[in-house]
């Protein structure tokens, strides 16, 4: 009988902080600057420097400790974690390990094997490390340090997980809180939110934990979920051939879908911790956690509803409003601008989702303003342009937030509503189609449609379909 294997997966997921200097210092927190310009001598671990720490990463880690219904710690400190490497550049990492911010907290996740709680173990602060980048062609490794002192949150998941389902579900959970607590924008492939997988497996039914391995090099949900698969199925290859699974980190290679040993796993002792001589403590009242808490904004749960009593749309279109805070906020702007919800959230809903997916792009992207889209609604409402030219003017909103009333008037794009002039191109469309209006005729409801068409493109679509629908139907009696 073959066996049957239990995969089971923590995480360790960092969150880079949205502050707009770095943790320890006044250096900009800004992605994409030239490489080495948001530095100084604090952040590239110069000697004799001291670190201050920025109050708004401590705030920050705090909100979200108190979203993911995790204990704060009121009185927390820094540690070393002592090692090298080249991004490191003072040789050491400024983290917490005794005493992290938060702890036992969890976050509701739903997904095919249904509601569950994953625990958080503990959430501490620390501070990101520069970027290699390595030039294959010169066969060289170049150190970027913007990144060096940008604050991170890292979540520490209990191994509640059992397979790439619910550690999808628990991510997303993750990057949404963070993203309606505006603490991060949890950009993925610009490295603001990345998790390792501790990942092992076991004989199904039980108790004991298998040996296990972690998993780096995850930027895209596309990832995890092919690296959780692959090392589940390398994990019981070996433990089917009667080998022993390696307690070590892995890296993932997404473009040949394997992943390669780095190192051995390390332990805390490895990295020789000790408490950070140039920081005090950080003593949190009970005053500033109820300040902090009464900032919190209103979360994914509790807009849902709001915007089901409040807009009256149906659940499903609130459900996938409320996905992104960004598609939300739109919403909320313009349905309250035009004070047409259930149109607005029909644009977004279906030509938003639309083009986002043929521009490759995420919510969080989106740049368009909700005063546009809400002009555009008015105008399709107002008669003054039709369904298919609002598509091609929300195209425009959509790349260069054009405004729609300006664009149509410039493009000549309003509604063709003379009725004599249209009842002349109807006339020649027919003239020009006489087998489709004796179709039309004897019976063939779809011929009608041929016409239409022509009559549109005639009409560079600038005309109203029902009065052309009516008017051509009126000739064709005769």
């Amino acid at each position: 009988m073959t066996k049957q294997y239990e995969t089971v997966i923590g995480l360790e997921v960092h969150i880079e902080l949205s502050t707009k200097t770095k943790i320890f210092c006044g250096c900009s927190t800004e992605f994409g600057g030239a490489p080495n310009t948001h530095t100084c001598p604090v952040c590239t671990g110069m000697p004799g420097t001291l670190p201050v720490l920025n109050r708004q990463v401590v705030e920050y880690a705090m909100a979200l400790g108190l979203a993911t219904n995790c204990r704060i710690t009121q009185v927390c400190k820094f540690d070393r974690k002592n090692y090298f490497y080249p991004d490191n550049p003072q040789n050491y990492q400024i983290s917490q390990l005794y005493l992290p911010i938060a702890r036992d907290g969890y976050v509701e996740i739903e997904s095919g094997s249904g509601k569950k709680k994953v625990r958080i173990h503990e959430m501490h602060m620390e501070e990101d490390a520069g970027k290699l980048v390595h030039d294959e062609w010169d066969d060289t490794s170049l150190v970027d340090y913007n990144r060096s002192g940008v604050p991170l949150v890292e979540i520490v998941s209990e191994p509640d997980m059992r397979s790439a389902d619910e550690v999808i579900a628990y991510l997303e959970k993750l990057r949404m809180i963070a993203q309606y607590l505006g603490v991060s924008d949890c950009k993925l492939q610009e490295g603001s939110m990345r998790a390792d997988v501790n990942l092992s497996v076991r004989e199904a039914g039980t108790e004991t934990f298998g040996t296990r391995t972690e998993m780096k090099n995850l930027n895209s949900f596309k990832a995890i979920a092919h690296a959780i698969e692959g090392e589940r199925e390398r994990q019981i290859e070996l433990l089917e051939a009667g080998k022993e699974v390696v307690q070590e980190t892995r890296r993932w290679d997404d473009n040949k879908e394997h992943s390669y040993a780095m190192r051995s796993k390390e332990d805390a002792q490895d990295y020789r911790y000790f408490p950070e001589p140039d920081l005090v403590p950080i003593v949190i009242s009970d005053e500033w956690i109820a300040e902090v808490r009464s900032r919190q904004p209103e979360l994914r749960s509790e807009k849902l509803e709001r915007y089901k009593r409040e807009f009256d749309i149906p659940q499903y279109d609130a459900e996938i409003i409320t996905e992104s805070k960004k598609m939300a906020d739109l919403f909320e702007a313009a349905a309250t601008t035009c004070g047409k919800p259930k149109k607005v959230a029909n644009w977004l809903m279906v030509e938003t989702l639309r083009l986002m997916k043929e521009h490759g792009m995420e919510a969080e992207d989106l740049s368009f303003s909700p005063a546009n889209l809400a002009k555009l609604i008015d105008l399709v409402d107002a008669g003054t342009i039709n369904s298919s030219v609002a598509k091609k003017v929300f195209e425009k909103i959509f790349t260069d937030d054009v405004d729609p009333e300006r664009y149509v008037e410039e493009n000549g794009l309003k509604m063709v509503n003379d009725e004599g002039a249209l009842k002349e191109v109807i006339e020649k469309v027919i003239a020009s189609n006489p087998q489709a209006a004796a179709d039309y005729k004897g019976g063939k409801e779809k011929a009608l449609g041929a016409l239409m068409g022509q009559t549109m493109r005639a009409m560079k679509g600038k005309a109203d379909p029902g009065i052309v629908t009516r008017m051509l139907k009126e000739l064709l009696k005769d």
